[in-house]
């Protein structure tokens, strides 16, 4: 046999070697990385759809307050001094934060 035929041969098998090669580097990539956020995604979305009227959080920017008021739009009401009131998105909770804070809160 030539050199040539045996490379021709052996061909096939490293081929389908790569494919299997690409397919795991795939799953890999999917279970630790995109898979993990869309759950993160998820539980924000289930945290933020929750709030009630009392419940202490933080926000993305570190501002600290009382729920006061969850309106339809999307936004809440939250107190952070007596008297003082802020109008923000819903989607500016930090859910550790807030998580973190009535954990301590509840003890």
């Amino acid at each position: 046999m030539n050199p040539v035929s045996v490379l021709l041969q052996a061909a096939p098998n490293a081929g389908m070697m790569q494919l299997v090669l690409l397919g795991g580097m795939i799953l890999v990539f999917y279970f630790f990385m995109i898979r993990p956020q869309a759950q993160k995604a998820k539980k924000a979305k289930t945290f933020q759809e929750s709030l009630e009227k009392g419940a202490k959080i933080v926000t993305i920017a570190g501002i600290h307050g009382i729920v006061n008021k969850v309106n339809d739009d999307g936004t809440i009401q939250i107190e952070v001094n007596p008297g003082s009131y802020l109008k923000i998105e819903k989607s500016a909770i930090s859910m550790e934060w807030s998580e973190q804070l009535n954990k301590a809160a509840s003890k």
